[in-house]
């Protein structure tokens, strides 16, 4: 297909190229195609009866690889690129030429509905697994949809509030994960969010889509609506948005028309959307010459299977008589308990939900690699309250009894946490805690088995139980992982994407989720997740990064070099232990002395290592010197402060294993000198102090001896250079004191440009 050259397009044409013929699809305008969008950040959904964006109505059977919030368990960008080769392959297969994802909004409150859909509460960790989801994705031909753009971190209200934030946190923690992935993996299309930002709806914000998005980041895709998020379509054009979705019959097209007519939009703004709307066509169409007529649904299971098992987090295994919990011995009596294991919560609900083409059901899995052990069940709860909570606790204590070991399935029903609400608190049903402590008292061989999207309170459940696994959501192949984890075939590897508080009044956001009137304070700023915790000093159950393994890990030799690309870090990892295993290297950094409010220390690069048994490897990563970098909110520039960085090479946020120094050079950063400058900073200027002088009498420090109690130099050094005229008593001017701004200004640059 040649497209036609958006001049050529009449003004109504090139407005229907901006919204959807229906619910999934575009219009086809003269011989620009249709292109078809649906729903999948871990499977597509793909509907071809009923439509709808809440997971009411059915679809294709496609694979249900793990969800974000497992997936971002994994740390491992690789298998996340792999997730998203097979999903273009699917993709292709169910013609569609847009899957709408990754979700990429950081986990700024535990009691975000829509939690499970995203990665981390880390914009470094997000960054890095969405931008190469994006590119095993866009690969196959098939366009992502990079989302919720931005600040999107509440169901309530979602439709109407405002996410009010400062600049540096904006920044530095909600649109830094966006801005890697759109420089780094240059995704086809960007999904704008519902909710207002700072004000402004982020449909028709134009500082964001326009100014931040395009001329600053260098996006050359299309923005598309979240589904219904357009207020004002005009505005919205305007502001830099591509595509309404879904379909509003022709109404926001005569619209547009009537306001290029009126010149109430600018007919060049809106030929400028249209034509991006025909190159993202002319990409679909060439991706659909790679035709798929089916793809391998048992390749692909066996893939969800082995990344879910990357996912799976220990978090705790001590020893009970003597000898670890984990991983179970083969030919040792069972006793399975809990709901979950045989109807398995395995992904979350609303628009994201996938028709599987199979489930692995927990129990048959187990009962399969038990290898002749009896494998006993107990249900021990129900999630929707129609059995008799002691009856079924009675039954699961027997077989508990019954058995050498009893694994316990705990968490959330899909009732119980989804898009569309948020959770009031982060607690486990209070029956499933009754029946671990009834459980336990019974059989101290136990282990605990999570499934949920959303962080949970785990302070019982980790001064109850001796062994402990995370699973948060892991796909239509979860419970063959999670087998295979139990049995020791794969030595777990997860580590946890976010904090799991102690109580959730510890949480950042506490006191400001999720808003109010309209509104939503990001009153936490910076202090995002472990950043909030480690700045104050607050215990947790489970820090971020932290997760177990069945072999050990010894770090050593940490060295760093700067360059002019950023800091390069080498470590050497060993495997201590007698089983081979996969470690997650994680890297903070600290500014100690910075002249600027900053966490304690931030992730700021990670990797993979696999290692045999006694092995050791020597692991490199590049700090990149843009990511040492805070905005400056006085020149709406990202700035490098110089200095010496530490660096720490760790197994978690409160696992440093070694530490190091490095000096950095700064960035050359000159702020203009005004009448408000204060005097402290005029007077760092190279020879401020005689040229100010030989102008005006500076007051003098008190002498101690006055008994003013106050110091005067520090005093005077605060108070705007501008007020000093009062001072003067008429002997200098406004003017006298602004030349003299400018020529201690022209001092100040050829200083820094010498």
């Amino acid at each position: 297909m040649t497209a036609n050259a958006p001049a050529s397009l009449t003004t109504a044409q090139q407005a229907a190229l901006g919204s959807g013929a229906d619910f999934w699809s575009t219009k086809q305008v003269d011989d620009v195609p249709s292109l078809v969008l649906t729903d999948g950040p871990h499977g597509v959904r793909r509907q071809v009866g009923a439509t709808d964006h809440l997971g009411l109505a059915g679809s294709e059977p496609a694979t249900c690889f793990p969800p974000a919030v497992g997936l971002g368990q994994s740390w491992d960008p690789d298998l996340t690129g792999r997730v998203g080769t097979a999903l273009g392959v699917e993709s292709r297969a169910l013609g569609v030429d847009v899957l709408l994802g990754p979700g990429i909004n950081i986990k700024r409150d535990p009691r975000c509905g829509r939690n499970f859909e995203y990665y981390s509460e880390d914009p470094h960790l997000t960054g890095a697994l969405a931008a190469s989801w994006v590119r095993g994705l866009q690969e196959t031909g098939v366009g992502a949809s990079l989302k919720h753009f931005a600040a999107n971190n509440t169901e309530h209200d979602r439709m109407r509030s405002s996410s009010d934030i400062a600049p540096r946190p904006l920044r530095e923690i909600y649109l830094r994960g966006f801005q890697h992935v759109v420089q780094t993996a240059q995704p086809w299309t960007v999904m704008c969010s519902y909710n207002r930002v700072n004000g402004t709806y982020a449909a028709e914000n134009h500082w964001l889509l326009t100014q931040v998005l395009r001329d600053e980041w260098g996006f050359d895709g299309v923005v598309v609506s979240d589904w219904g998020a357009v207020s004002d379509r005009v505005k919205a054009v305007a502001a830099g948005l591509d595509l309404e979705m879904p379909g509003t019959g022709g109404v926001t097209d005569a619209q547009v028309v009537a306001a290029v007519a009126a010149e109430e939009l600018d007919a060049a703004v809106l030929a400028r959307a249209a034509a991006r709307v025909v190159a993202l066509a002319a990409k679909a169409q060439a991706g659909r010459a790679a035709r798929v007529v089916a793809f391998d649904a048992d390749a692909h299971h066996r893939l969800a299977r082995q990344v879910a098992a990357h996912c799976v987090v220990l978090l705790k295994n001590d020893p009970v008589q003597g000898q670890a919990v984990l991983p179970l011995e083969e030919g040792r009596s069972l006793a399975v308990i809990g709901e979950f294991a045989q109807s398995p919560r395995y992904q979350g609900g609303g628009s994201s939900h996938v028709n599987p083409t199979r489930v692995d059901v927990p129990l048959d899995e187990i009962r399969a690699l038990a290898a002749g052990s009896d494998v006993s069940y107990a249900a021990g709860f129900t999630t929707d309250g129609s059995g008799d909570a002691a009856t079924l606790r009675d039954e699961a204590v027997r077989a508990a009894t019954a058995a050498d070991t009893a694994v316990v399935f705990l968490g959330l029903a899909a009732h119980q946490e989804s898009e569309g609400f948020d959770r009031e608190h982060i607690e486990l049903p209070a029956e499933q805690l009754q029946l671990l402590a009834a459980v336990l008292k019974v059989q101290p061989r136990t282990v605990v088995v999570l499934s949920h999207g959303g962080v949970l309170r785990l302070a019982d459940v980790d001064e109850l139980a001796p062994a402990v696994l995370d699973g948060a959501l892991l796909g239509q192949a979860g419970g063959g992982a999670l087998a295979d984890v139990l049995f020791g075939r794969v030595n777990p590897s997860g580590r946890l994407a976010e904090t799991v508080p102690a109580r959730i009044e510890d949480t950042p956001a506490y006191l400001d989720f999720p808003g109010e009137h309209g509104h939503v304070a990001y009153g936490e700023g910076l202090f995002v997740g472990y950043r909030w915790y480690d700045a104050r000093r607050i215990e947790v159950t489970y820090p971020f990064g932290h997760g177990l393994s069945y072999t050990a890990f010894a770090y050593s030799d940490l060295e760093l070099t700067a360059g002019a690309e950023g800091v390069t870090a080498t470590v050497t990892v060993t495997n201590t232990g007698e089983r081979a295993g996969r470690e997650i290297v994680q890297f903070y950094v600290a500014k100690p002395g910075s002249s600027v409010a900053r966490p304690p220390q931030e992730l700021k690069a990670h990797t993979v290592v696999t290692l045999a048994p006694s092995a050791g490897d020597r692991v490199s990563v590049l700090i990149e010197r843009q990511d040492l970098a805070y905005w400056d909110i006085r020149g709406d520039r990202w700035v490098v402060e110089g200095g010496g960085y530490e660096v720490r090479a760790a197994a978690s946020s409160r696992d440093i294993r070694a530490t190091a120094t490095v000096e950095v050079e700064g960035d050359v950063f000159v702020l203009p000198l005004t009448l408000d400058s204060t005097l402290g900073e005029v007077m760092a200027a190279p020879g401020a102090a005689e040229v100010l002088g030989s102008l005006m009498p500076m007051p003098q420090p008190a002498a101690e001896s006055d008994g003013l109690g106050v110091d005067m130099a520090r005093l005077m050094a605060s108070v705007p250079v501008g007020r000093l005229l009062s001072f003067a008593g008429g002997a200098v001017t406004l003017g006298d004191l602004e030349k003299l701004l400018a020529q201690l200004d022209a001092a100040r640059t050829a200083v820094s440009q010498a």
